[in-house]
């Protein structure tokens, strides 16, 4: 349990860890963050502390903000408090994603919705192909077509025996440097 004075309650905990883990996006750094900011600004949470929670939620398996919120809740109230912050940080989200989940599902019955996902689909295929294009065009020289094709032949040919992805690009890679290099365009 925590030795500060201004420890806070169950519900100020759980308010504090709501609020801040579910106001971010993109990974539990932020999250940290504006839970130091928050509980040093009360004066709860000094850096010595903050630090030793980092290394714990290091030390776990899984999402390392979870691991956070459970040991800033563990330091404050003991079991209660683990679980009043873990329930604080994934309960709104899980709900989040239950709600977005059962929209989808009944949205997707609806053909305009089915055809702006296959425009969406559509449009990132053509963006994937014109970024590959742009990509091997140099290597298409006369001089460098025989390469890219060995290499392409070799990688289609371990992409066929069902080879890992890892290994197709090892391979393709071995080939590619053992390969004489032709001219290329630029």
């Amino acid at each position: 349990m925590s030795n500060n004075v201004n420890r806070p309650s169950l519900r100020e905990l759980a308010a504090a860890v709501a609020f801040d883990v579910n106001r971010t996006v993109g990974g539990g750094h932020a999250s940290i963050e504006l839970l130091r900011r928050t509980f040093t600004s009360r004066g709860s949470l000094d850096a010595a502390s903050h630090g030793l929670i980092i290394a714990v939620s290091r030390l776990t398996p899984g999402t390392n903000i979870l691991a956070y919120c459970v040991t800033l809740g563990w330091r404050f109230h003991s079991w209660t408090g683990a679980l009043v912050a873990l329930a604080a940080a994934s309960v709104p989200g899980a709900f989040v994603i239950v709600v977005l989940t059962a929209t989808l599902a009944q949205i997707d019955r609806y053909a305009v919705v089915r055809a702006l996902l296959a425009i969406g689909i559509l449009v990132a295929s053509v963006l994937v192909l014109s970024s590959a294009w742009a990509l091997i065009r140099p290597y298409l020289s006369k001089s460098a077509r025989v390469r890219a094709l060995i290499v392409t032949a070799v990688a289609a040919a371990l992409i066929a025996v069902e080879a890992t992805p890892v290994r197709v690009l090892f391979a393709a890679a071995a080939v590619g440097l053992l390969l004489p290099e032709g001219e290329t365009q630029r």
